[in-house]
């Protein structure tokens, strides 16, 4: 298991692997399938229970104005990658700190796989070389994933994220959101896009001088960044071995969470192994694309592709992002995008309300563009 994350935590109770040096960076929203299992309980320092969306305009949706009772939103990512945080490393996991570097595919299914790692021995100790002889590879190692490399899944396109209010508009972001996440004991003001790198940080000064009034007196006391796969990638399992996370691509578009699905997928594969094993005591790349991919697939295949067909719709323009806003504050909306997020299953919608809905979404487009061109055309006479 080379892990580097929530995937590589929830992949299997006895996996041996890479331990990463350090969280990675994220905006922290873990939802309630993760939060409420007791290993996860204990991470959790924030309970959100408002959000507030703004539009270009500054047009504000009170988000969560029909959150169902005892609902929020855990917040909290900063552990959850730590050997302490996940059930592997307690049950048995021998953990490594180290690199892959290299990653053989075996010719015959009776041949090991063989991994040729990087090992860290200790602070003033170089790197030296091992290789290790190993039945199954979840590779759980990241957007940047040198398990993916090795094993030629394909490449997918990224946005890059620069780290409860949240911001929309191509002032801040031109094809995402920034946001305002807030922990036990500083804030984390981020900004999500797929712009050239030059672009980032007048994006990330743009939502910060948004925010100003609740940022005043702040302290800049970190800066990270890291990329978010947009699609899956093409190939996520190949001879014995089988990408997870955001190693595989598994991202939702609109909102960039990964967390959830990092977790579920690493916790699908593990367990399909398990199965596997169980059944014929050897791991086949046919068996993991039937236990893991295909009930994967089955399972949040239409998910990411209506979320796809979201973000195309409602963040391409600053039109259709003041129309997402205004759409955002309709009860049915809120409790269809809860209900959804937060057990991380497609509600089930009520078909006259999905119609009503439907019309009012066009009518909100027609009337965020309408509205759009006359403000461009005052502004070009004054």
């Amino acid at each position: 298991m080379l892990r580097g994350g929530a995937g590589g935590g929830r992949g299997g109770d006895v996996p041996a692997g890479a331990e990463p040096r350090g969280a990675k960076p994220c905006g922290g929203a873990i939802p309630l399938p993760c939060s409420t299992s007791s290993p996860s309980r204990s991470l959790v320092d924030r309970r959100v229970t408002r959000m507030r969306l703004l539009s270009p305009s500054n047009l504000a949706s009170d988000f969560s104005r029909h959150l169902r009772p005892a609902a929020h939103i855990a917040m909290l990512r900063a552990r959850s990658s730590t050997p302490s945080s996940a059930p592997a490393p307690v049950q048995g996991a021998h953990l490594l700190p180290a690199l892959l570097t290299s990653l053989s595919l075996p010719s015959s299914p009776l041949h090991p796989t063989s991994s040729t790692t990087s090992l860290r021995r200790g602070a003033g100790a170089g790197p030296a070389t091992s290789t290790l002889a190993v039945d199954v590879v979840v590779g759980a190692d990241g957007a940047n994933s040198r398990v993916a490399r090795c094993i030629g899944a394909g490449d997918y396109s990224t946005a890059i994220a620069f780290q409860e209010r949240m911001y929309v508009g191509d002032d801040v972001s031109p094809d995402f959101y920034a946001w305002v996440f807030p922990k036990c004991d500083h804030v984390a003001v981020g900004t999500g896009t797929a712009a050239a790198k030059p672009a980032i940080r007048r994006l990330q000064a743009a939502a910060r001088a948004r925010a100003a009034p609740k940022l005043a007196g702040g302290v800049v006391v970190r800066v990270e960044a890291h990329p978010i796969p947009e699609h899956p990638r093409p190939r996520r399992v190949a001879g014995r071995a089988a990408l997870v996370g955001d190693a595989a691509g598994y991202v939702a578009r609109c909102s960039g969470e990964g967390i959830y699905f990092a977790a579920k997928s690493g916790r699908m594969c593990g367990d399909a192994i398990v199965r596997i094993w169980k059944e014929k005591g050897r791991v086949a790349e046919a068996d993991l694309k039937r236990e893991y991919l295909r009930r994967w697939d089955e399972e949040f295949a239409g998910t990411f592709r209506f979320l796809d067909a979201l973000q195309r719709v409602f963040y391409g323009s600053n039109a259709a992002r003041e129309a997402l806003v205004e759409l955002c504050s309709d009860e049915y909306v809120q409790r269809m995008t809860f209900d959804s997020y937060l057990h991380k299953k497609m509600a089930a919608g009520r078909p006259l309300d999905d119609l009503g809905l439907l019309w009012k979404s066009a009518g909100s487009l027609l009337r965020a563009t309408i509205l759009g061109r006359e403000v461009e055309r005052l502004r070009s006479t004054l």
